[in-house]
């Protein structure tokens, strides 16, 4: 038989990183054991579920790189076949709720509970696997015995060990990013999230998140990407890309790409004879630079005693940044000749 395992978000938010952790370990089991991933959308709690959450946890599925074989599923589209299971394996209360011994199954309203919902579709959808975090160990008894009650065998239950801040509690935006979508807004690259899921494993016990780890694998990320892919996740232009290379996160790109694209202030400079060698230097290397020759404006620069320091401020307005050669690359032969007059004058 096939394997089959399921993610099974709800649709309140974005996507929390430690929901990522158990998407990624469930994609990674499939990978590995030929088997389908199936990604239900546990939204039977009509007063939170948001259809823009839904929205965008599709969205961090694929901006992760997570794909599903089947779905998305949707609880709130099986409600029918809930209650009928309910009414199957379980009784009415005075209230009109239905119970599974001290458990509820149905409320009043005839809605169904995440317990019922939850196995129901376990067992319609042949889920071999429920690989999921350890909060919901103390479900499995029930679930498995709710299974059995709709004549079908569990699956096996695997609990991993969840992602919580350096105090040990449940992670929370006091401990920093931990949405999918703070985690972009900061500027971490998808790859480097991805990277840090997979460095955990499936973890038995809890895991700190460990920002520091996450940081220089988004360095190693950026400093992997091709220029083309670079450029684009900024949207910068191509020529901009080597400048961008060294930056912490994109963010960090997006601020180096700005700097550049933008002239600086006019100032005055105390060291007009770098400017004016630069400029010689410029005009002789006529049109756009590859990286040796823009590498050896700075060498001849630097053998006549050049200040370098100057001829960035006068480029980018700045004293510190991406790499001076990496800045020569990305702007035209006219424009920096342009930033160079200005702060010679």
């Amino acid at each position: 038989m096939t394997p089959r395992v399921r993610f099974a978000p709800s649709p309140t938010g974005s996507l929390h990183l430690g929901s990522a952790l158990t998407a990624a370990i469930n994609r990674r089991f499939a990978d590995e054991n030929d088997a389908v991933f199936v990604l239900r959308l546990d939204d039977t709690d009509a007063e939170r579920t948001d259809a823009e959450a839904e929205a965008g946890i599709l969205r961090d599925l694929e901006w992760l790189g997570i794909e599903w074989d089947e779905g998305p599923l949707r609880q709130s589209e099986r409600a029918e076949r809930h209650r009928e299971a309910a009414r199957t394996i379980g009784t009415a209360d005075e209230e009109g709720a239905v119970r599974f011994g001290r458990i509820t199954l149905l409320r009043p309203d005839g809605r169904p509970t995440y317990h019922l919902a939850s196995v129901v579709d376990d067992v319609d959808f042949g889920i071999t696997h429920v690989i999921r975090g350890k909060d919901h160990l103390s479900n499995q008894a029930l679930h498995e015995e709710l299974t059995r009650a709709l004549g079908a065998e569990p699956p096996v239950y695997i609990h991993h060990g969840l992602i919580v801040g350096e105090d040990g509690t449940k992670l929370s935006k006091r401990h920093g990013a931990s949405s999918l979508a703070e985690l972009r807004e900061e500027g971490f690259p998808a790859g480097a999230v991805r990277a840090y899921l997979n460095e955990l494993g499936l973890p038995r016990g809890d895991v700190h998140l460990d920002l520091t780890r996450l940081r220089r694998l988004a360095v190693e990320a950026i400093g992997a990407m091709s220029d083309e892919e670079l450029a684009g996740l900024v949207e910068a232009p191509l020529e901009l890309a080597p400048a961008m290379r060294g930056a912490r996160d994109l963010r960090e790109a997006r601020g180096i790409a700005t700097s550049i694209v933008e002239p600086p202030a006019p100032a005055s400079t105390d060291s007009p004879e770098t400017l004016e060698r630069f400029r010689q230097l410029r005009e002789r290397a006529d049109g756009q630079l590859d990286a040796a020759g823009a590498k050896a404006i700075l060498r001849e620069l630097k053998a006549v005693g050049g200040d370098l320091r100057a001829l960035r401020l006068a480029l980018t307005g700045a004293e510190r940044g991406p790499e001076l050669w990496t800045v020569l690359l990305a702007l035209s032969r006219d424009e920096a000749l342009r930033r160079a007059e200005a702060a010679a004058r």
